[in-house]
C-alpha cells in the first residue's frame, strides 16, 4: 500500500540552487545583448536539465543512495574509480568553495541595492552567517521552507519586473519557438546551457530525494516535484532576459546596471524588485552550494553521516568561511577557480555518460531503467554537455 506522499520534494532546493549570480548575469547580458532572441536558448535548457534531474532523482529514490555512492559501486576498476571520484571531489568540493565568494557577493549586493551601497563591507559576512546557521540547525524541513520563500521572492520579483517592461508577447514567442544561431551568438547559446546544466545539482537531488520519499511506488511524486523546480527555474531565467531586452546598451554587465537603467522608466521600484530577485538567487546559491559539496565529500569518502555528523558539518563550514573571506577581500582566486572550471568542464560528459550508463543498469533500477525515448533524449544531452566541456577548455587553454 503507498502512503500518503509530501506534496513537496527536494525540487526546492533544485529550484534554489538553479539561479545563482551567475546565471543571473549571464541571462541579464544575454537580453540586453540579443533581446527575446535568445529565449529558445533557456526551453532547451530545460528539457536539458530535466532529463539529467530526473535520472538523478529516479536514481537516488530506487537507491536510496548518494550519486557519487553509486558510482563508487558500479566502476569494477580501482584506477578508473579513484580518478572518477577525484574528479567529481576537485569539481564539485574545490570547485564550490570557489564560487562561494560570487555567491556571497551576488547575495551582499543584492541587499546593497535595497538599503544603500553603505552597508556593504558587513554584508558578506552576515550571509555567510545566516547560511551556516541554517545549515548547523540541520532540519530538512527547515531548509526546506526558508528555500520555498526565497525562491517564491526571487520569482515574484523578476515577474513584476518583467511585466512592468510590457514585453512584446509576439516577439517573445518567437525567441521562444524560433531557434537562431549566428557567430554572434554561439559563446552566449553555449554559456546559457552551461549554467543551467548544473553538476552539483546532479548530487543534490539524488541525495535529498531520500529525505521525503522512499518507496519506488512514490516515482510519480519524485518527477512531479522534478519537473515543477526545473520549470520554475527555467521561468526565472527566462523573467530576467525579458525585464534586460528593454535596456540597450553596452554598459549593463549585472543586474544592479539593469536596475539603475530601468529607474527612469519605473522608479526605485526596479532596484528593489530586483535587489530582492538578486540577493534570493545569492543567498539561495549560497546555502545549497556547501550543502551539495558536503554531500559528495560523504559519499566520495564512504562516510555514514547525517546532516548533524560533524564531518558533515565540516565540508560546508569550510566552502562558507572561504567564499566569506574572498568576498570580504574582494579576492580573486583565479586559479583556484580555473582548476575549478577546468574540472567542471570534463566532468560534465563524464557524469552525464555515467548517469546514463546506471540508469540503464537493470541490477541497480530494475524495471525504472532508461526507456528507449529516455535513451535517446539523455544521448542528445550528451552532446550538448560535450560540446559545452570543450568549450570551456578551449577557452580556458
Amino acid at each position: 500500500m503507498s502512503r500518503s506522499a509530501p506534496k513537496i520534494g527536494p525540487g526546492a532546493f533544485i529550484a534554489a540552487a538553479f539561479i545563482g549570480p551567475g546565471t543571473v548575469t549571464l541571462c541579464t547580458i544575454a537580453g540586453v545583448k540579443f533581446g527575446y532572441g535568445l529565449l529558445w536558448v533557456m526551453l532547451l535548457s530545460i528539457v536539458a536539465t530535466y532529463t539529467l534531474q530526473e535520472m538523478s532523482a529516479r536514481l537516488g529514490l530506487i537507491t536510496q543512495k548518494g550519486l557519487a555512492a553509486v558510482i563508487k559501486e558500479q566502476i569494477n576498476s580501482t584506477v578508473l574509480r579513484n580518478i572518477t571520484l577525484l574528479l567529481i571531489f576537485s569539481a564539485i568540493v574545490v570547485g564550490n568553495i570557489a564560487y562561494e565568494a560570487g555567491n556571497i557577493t551576488g547575495a551582499s549586493l543584492g541587499l546593497s541595492a535595497i538599503f544603500g551601497e553603505s552597508s556593504l563591507p558587513f554584508l558578506p559576512l552576515l550571509i555567510g552567517s545566516v547560511s551556516a546557521i541554517l545549515l548547523f540547525i540541520g532540519s530538512y524541513k527547515l531548509l526546506e521552507r526558508v528555500l520555498i520563500g526565497l525562491v517564491i521572492a526571487m520569482s515574484l520579483s523578476f515577474f513584476i519586473t518583467a511585466i512592468l517592461t510590457k514585453p512584446d508577447l509576439g516577439a517573445v514567442l518567437s525567441g521562444l519557438f524560433t531557434p537562431q544561431v549566428s557567430s554572434q551568438n554561439i559563446l552566449m547559446v553555449i554559456g546559457l546551457i552551461g549554467t543551467t546544466v548544473v553538476p552539483y545539482n546532479l548530487f543534490l537531488h539524488a541525495s535529498l530525494v531520500k529525505e521525503v520519499w522512499q518507496h519506488p511506488n512514490e516515482l510519480k511524486f519524485v518527477k512531479q516535484d522534478t519537473l515543477i523546480s526545473i520549470g520554475f527555474g527555467g521561468i526565472i531565467s527566462m523573467a530576467i532576459i525579458i525585464c534586460a531586452a528593454s535596456i540597450q546598451g553596452d554598459s549593463v554587465e549585472n543586474l544592479l546596471d539593469l536596475a539603475k537603467g530601468l529607474n527612469p522608466l519605473f522608479g526605485t521600484f526596479s532596484s528593489l524588485f530586483l535587489g530582492i530577485g538578486l540577493f534570493a538567487a545569492g543567498i539561495t546559491s549560497a546555502i545549497t552550494a556547501p550543502l551539495a559539496a558536503a554531500f559528495v565529500g560523504q559519499h566520495c569518502f564512504g562516510w555514514k553521516a547525517n546532516l548533524k555528523d560533524w564531518r558533515f558539518r565540516t565540508i560546508w563550514l569550510t566552502v562558507i568561511i572561504v567564499g566569506v573571506i574572498s568576498s570580504s577581500l574582494q579576492l580573486k582566486p583565479i586559479e583556484i577557480i580555473k582548476f575549478a572550471q577546468i574540472a567542471n568542464g570534463l566532468l560534465l560528459p563524464l557524469l552525464a555518460s555515467l548517469l546514463l550508463w546506471i540508469v540503464n543498469k537493470t541490477q541497480v533500477l530494475g524495471q525504472y531503467k532508461n526507456s528507449l525515448r529516455q535513451n535517446l533524449i539523455g544521448a542528445v544531452v550528451i552532446a550538448i554537455t560535450l560540446v559545452l566541456s570543450i568549450k570551456t577548455l578551449y577557452s580556458l587553454f
